[in-house]
């Protein structure tokens, strides 16, 4: 007898809020990070309150979306979505099922919010926090790179650049955390989401020698000038909300939940 996926659904119980995702953990096949324009400060908020009340009142949404996270950009207009799967056809699932609905009663609260695109990423690698590191993500730095097109070998190529010119350092810049390296499914970017204590440490890493975080060297010039990167950016967010599905047979509490997938 097939199981009903409705009640596998329903099983998963309420959301759960956490800290901040993992985005290093093993059952995550895929990632998916997509913006939101609002327009300003007060209408992030708006939107962040709007997330929370519709994901407070229903059913997690699927079991394979493993946890789901949003993030107010420095820029007082946008919100980051960073969403974590077991696999792309969770994902299909979710949207063919639910999305639509969920997205509808947040515009009905926060009317004409643009929805700036949706990438698929795999993570490749990560700088993962020293053992017994129990600093809290203040500041989250998404870094983007695009390629002229896709090439997966270039992909993984460059991001081992970075890590080579991170062994060359000889100290790490204060108050980096972590550093969570994913590659688009097509071939053509490559996301960096890096944890920070806050703003204001990466916005000193900056200002140190060197173009960008990373000290003037061969290594990192490589990096920087890179064959066939044709542009990118640097965007940092403050965690407002992320959850996770509550344990089995367990209801979630309600506080911090986050939704609106794309």
């Amino acid at each position: 007898m097939t199981a009903d996926p409705t009640a596998r659904r329903t099983a998963q119980g309420a959301a759960r809020p956490t800290d901040r995702p993992d985005p290093a953990r093993p059952d995550a096949a895929i990632a998916k990070a997509s913006t939101w324009n609002v327009g300003t400060p007060q209408r992030q908020r708006e939107a962040v309150d709007a997330i929370r009340k519709v994901w407070e009142s229903q059913e997690w949404p699927h079991p394979g979306l493993l946890s789901y996270s949003v993030y107010t950009g420095e820029d007082g207009a946008t919100l980051l979505h960073y969403s974590q799967w077991t696999g792309e056809q969770a994902y299909q699932e979710l949207v063919r099922d639910s999305r639509a609905a969920r997205n509808a009663e947040i515009d009905a609260a926060v009317p004409g919010i643009e929805r700036v695109g949706i990438q698929t990423y795999e993570l490749y690698r990560s700088g993962l926090r020293a053992e017994g590191d129990t600093r809290t993500t203040g500041c989250v730095v998404i870094v983007d790179v695009e390629f002229d097109g896709p090439d997966p070998a270039r992909q993984r190529d460059w991001v081992d650049g970075v890590f080579e010119a991170l062994a060359g350092e000889s100290e790490l810049p204060a108050g980096g955390i972590a550093a969570h390296f994913h590659t688009s499914t097509d071939g053509t970017r490559v996301l960096n989401y890096a944890e920070w204590e806050s703003a204001d440490h990466h916005i000193a890493a900056l200002a140190a020698p060197g173009e960008g975080v990373g000290s003037p060297s061969p290594l990192w010039e490589r990096v920087q000038k890179y064959p066939g990167m044709t542009g990118g950016g640097v965007n940092r967010y403050t965690p407002a909300l992320s959850l996770e599905p509550a344990p089995e047979g367990r209801p979630g509490d309600g506080e911090g939940a986050v939704g609106g997938l794309r």
